[in-house]
């Protein structure tokens, strides 16, 4: 076999290697967790103010990421479309690389100091999910 073949050959079965890696990492990959929030914001300037932005940059400095923010009392809210049941007055969805994560914001002192705040001002239901594998 001449030197170009080989070299040909190597290449061939190089990023055929790579790609069962890629996919073997892929398939390895935990699927994201999913925070939902439902809240009933009693008073809206003060929630608006004084709760949301701050508990947004707590969210974000533990590595959450909002996919949806909806319904009053400001902070980057959009419309809420509600189908079946009550409609929440405002409500959240993040997504947290794993519920280990999740649970070190929730644990974290300064957001359950911030939390006392927000309590004053809504009511929060709450829950988690694991995503599904892809």
């Amino acid at each position: 076999m001449n030197t170009k073949n080989k070299m040909g050959l190597a290449m061939v079965a190089g990023l055929a290697l790579g790609a069962a890696a890629v996919q073997g990492l892929h398939a390895q990959a935990k699927p994201p967790v999913y925070f939902v929030a439902e809240i009933d914001v009693m008073d809206q300037e003060a929630y608006g103010k004084e709760y949301a932005p701050k508990a947004q940059a707590l969210i974000k400095s533990h590595g959450g990421k909002f996919l949806a923010i909806g319904g009053i009392a400001g902070a980057n809210a959009k419309q809420i479309t509600g189908f079946d049941g009550q409609t929440p007055k405002r409500a959240v969805v993040q997504v947290w690389d794993s519920m280990e994560k999740l649970q070190a914001w929730r644990n974290d002192p300064e957001y359950k100091k911030l939390r006392e705040v927000g309590d004053k001002y809504a009511k929060f239901r709450s829950f988690a999910i694991e995503g599904t594998p892809q």
